[in-house]
């Protein structure tokens, strides 16, 4: 029982430690509570977390070794840094006509469970986690069997969940009081911060290969 306490408590501070450093998921549930409300920040979670999942399973099967190679590295960077650079040049095109005023059928076009999911496998560093630190915490986990690995992952996404419903909970209490011009210079930061990212993938992607 006190192992698994261990692994509990274990996963849910190593996932919130990684929840609360500034990425593209996190400017993604900014943009998507202005829009959505504050279940942006849990459908994006789930998007997230099933992603999660996959991978999991994936990585128990042997694919945690191949995703260290640094060709690989340089290919998850370039695909995700060109699928940022789009959803940012998408957000920026659409600027003009964003209104906290939304009429039914006006949400954006990627609902929160796939953004959650895209812009999570669109960054290389999520997938190298998993390779390293997630893989090497679901070794120890695995010491305890399958509930071991189970707790480890249900600890894990909710400390996500925590974290995101707590991002976009804030965020949606301010909403009244942001006007439409304020909406849009906040979503055009938060398309900036996305392009940013992905030239900062694209790059990093570079020099893997540089290094090969």
């Amino acid at each position: 029982m006190l192992e698994l306490m261990m692994i509990a408590g274990g996963s849910f501070v190593l996932g919130l430690s990684g929840a609360c450093m500034p990425g593209p998921l996190l400017t993604v549930t900014i943009s998507e509570t202005l829009r959505r409300g504050p279940w942006a920040g849990p459908l994006l979670v789930l998007g997230h977390g099933l992603l999660e999942a996959l991978l999991v399973v994936l990585v128990l099967f042997g694919l945690g070794e191949w995703l260290q190679r640094a060709e690989v590295f340089a290919l998850l960077a370039f695909i995700g840094g060109g699928l940022l650079l789009w959803m940012g040049g998408d957000m920026l095109r659409g600027l003009p006509r964003l209104s906290l005023t939304l009429n039914p059928g006006e949400q954006a076009r990627i609902h929160p469970i796939a953004a959650g999911a895209l812009v999570s496998l669109a960054n290389p560093y999520f997938i190298l986690w998993w390779a390293t630190i997630g893989l090497g915490y679901m070794v120890v986990a695995n010491q305890a069997g399958v509930i071991g690995l189970a707790i480890f992952y249900l600890f894990h996404i909710l400390s996500d969940l925590a974290w995101y419903a707590l991002v976009s909970g804030s965020v949606s209490l301010g909403r009244n009081l942001i006007s439409d011009r304020a909406y849009r210079w906040m979503v055009g930061c938060c398309a900036v911060f996305l392009v940013g990212f992905g030239g900062y993938f694209g790059w990093r992607g570079i020099l893997a290969i540089s290094n090969l």
